[in-house]
């Protein structure tokens, strides 16, 4: 693992609720969570960045990669940014490399 994969914890654990430090790349030709990069976990999407589209599109992907409804989903900072972090209540799936109950 390089430098900057562990350069700060791309998520955490706060009881029930996952917060995600993502970063995202819009207008991407599709939708996939790529992995850990320079402390964030990099999500492809392939709405673009206009108008709110992508978070959207966001939510509703992440909602379905880790198995819960869109509205368990808050944006809690970034809505103009890449980079955002998200609190996912009770995921019922996890991206690979969340360990339930740590900080990675």
């Amino acid at each position: 693992m390089s430098p900057s994969e562990t350069a700060a914890p791309w998520y955490a654990w706060d009881g029930e609720r996952l917060i995600l430090r993502v970063h995202v790349q819009a207008r991407a030709s599709r939708g996939e969570i790529v992995g850990p990069l320079g402390g964030r976990l990099k999500v492809r999407i392939t709405a673009p960045p206009v108008d709110g589209q992508a978070n959207k599109y966001l939510i509703r992907f992440l909602a379905g990669e880790l198995k819960v409804a869109a509205s368990r989903i808050n944006l809690l900072a970034g809505t103009s940014d890449r980079y955002k972090r998200l609190e996912i209540k009770a995921p019922k799936q996890l991206p690979s490399g969340i360990i339930k109950g740590e900080t990675g």
